[in-house]
């Protein structure tokens, strides 16, 4: 190829260039997952041995260690005492339910624990598929279950 042909080739050559440069630019289409889907696939993961193994040391170990869990994965949503409704939360267009209201659902560990675990659709993460170790999660259920619940403190 001479002169005109060979700019016409390059110049196609070009524009396809440019074509998938171009396209590979371009934000991919990423649907969210969706969370009742989660919250069940984390479910069906939850088996009664999942948290045979764990032992503590102590109570006061327990409750150290689902405190530092808190801090770092649950206070940012749920409140420095549980309380929920946080700024964070606002933010993010999460309804946070409080963990200390009298009528909370979860009365004990192995109900927080599995709460903890599976997440919840209105946006809860599935912790435990992603997120803490079987560990932090039975000290963080314990952490809020025997010292954030009000009627666990009415009872010392």
């Amino acid at each position: 190829m001479t002169g005109s042909g060979t700019v016409r080739y390059g110049a196609a050559i070009a524009a396809l260039m440019g074509a998938v440069v171009a396209s590979a630019c371009e934000k991919p289409e990423y649907e969210r997952p969706d969370r009742a889907e989660q919250v069940a696939q984390a479910d069906s993961l939850l088996t009664p041995e999942t948290f045979d193994t764990i032992a503590w040391a102590s109570d006061s170990a327990r409750a150290f260690d689902g405190n530092n869990a808190y801090a770092a994965k649950c206070r940012s949503c749920h409140g420095y005492l549980g309380e929920g409704d946080t700024e964070y939360a606002r933010q993010q267009n999460v309804d946070v339910p409080s963990l200390v209201r009298q009528d909370w659902p979860y009365a004990d560990v192995e109900q927080v624990r599995r709460r903890v675990f599976t997440g919840h659709p209105a946006g809860m993460p599935t912790w435990g598929v992603a997120g803490i170790t079987p560990r932090e999660i039975d000290a963080v259920s314990y952490y809020i279950a025997e010292v954030l619940r009000p009627e666990v403190l009415d009872r010392r």
